[in-house]
């Protein structure tokens, strides 16, 4: 299994860098795990989205969901030939499986509804056409190509699921956002790698639900997970990072890393 970074910045894109979004590549899939502003253009410059075999969202905030509205008028136009353009990229839509939390269907559609495109309306049905798009509940359990993927309830303001990729004896755990919560901990049992945002500077116990570097290294330690990777960053200075690093490590005494936008780890045994 190889994990891409295509973004890593928490909220909206800043110095150059992209929200969330990750590209998880198996034997025999491409699965994409959230797609925040940026990532659109990022997963262009690493494949193609009609490549892709699944869209995983962990939760609604838009730094990990804006842009599913280009990836989807992307995937429609891929089919289409318009009169002075380039020939259509493929020859029939293949719609793909677009994994997200309850109420996002209608959410979307709303959405796509917001930037009609009058003289071709079948760029208007991302969500429709581009899409399959799967409602989950948390503990659900998707099989996609050789890949498993689960999701589990985490801790954070809006309905977030932590999500879990399996395929060929490797395991990932990516926590979405979260704040400190038991499940987390069964989320990423034994993984490979964990995929943890480190948000904050320090522990924070409101109701918002997010991580500092300290928390995310409690959680590897108690999950026994193989190897850290920090996420989801607020601020991207060496001294910031240095931090969240310093503090996961206090923590958690194997493997540390701060994962940069354009970066492929492998995972597991590869």
């Amino acid at each position: 299994m190889r994990l891409t970074v295509l973004g890593c910045r928490s909220g909206m894109p800043a110095d150059g860098q992209a929200s969330s979004g990750y590209l998880v590549e198996t034997a025999s899939a491409q699965i994409l795990l959230d797609c925040g502003p940026g990532i659109a253009t990022a997963l262009s410059a690493v494949t193609d989205a009609t490549l892709l075999d699944a869209i995983v969202v962990s939760h609604l905030h838009a730094d990990h969901c804006y842009d599913l509205l280009p990836i989807g008028k992307s995937l429609l136009s891929a089919t289409m030939t318009y009169p002075g353009g380039p020939a259509a990229r493929v020859d029939e839509m293949r719609a793909v499986p677009l994994l997200v939390p309850a109420g996002a269907r209608e959410l979307f559609t709303r959405w796509a509804a917001l930037f009609p495109v009058t003289t071709i309306p079948l760029l208007d049905k991302a969500f429709e056409r581009a899409f399959d798009v799967r409602e989950y509940e948390p503990g659900e359990v998707f099989e996609i190509g050789d890949a498993t993927i689960g999701v589990h309830e985490l801790r954070h303001v809006l309905p977030n699921c932590g999500i879990r990729v399996e395929a060929g004896g490797a395991a990932l755990a990516y926590t979405g956002d979260t704040g400190t919560t038991d499940a987390a901990v069964k989320l990423a049992a034994d993984a490979d790698l964990l995929l943890a945002e480190a948000t904050l500077s320090h522990p924070d116990r409101t109701e918002h639900g997010h991580l500092c570097g300290g928390d995310a290294g409690r959680i590897a330690a108690r999950a026994g997970v193989r190897e850290l990777a920090l996420t989801h960053f607020s601020c991207t200075e060496r001294h910031w990072l240095r931090h969240l690093r310093d503090e996961a490590a206090s923590e958690f005494d194997g493997p540390v890393r701060m994962v940069r936008a354009g970066e492929r780890l492998t995972v597991g045994n590869g």
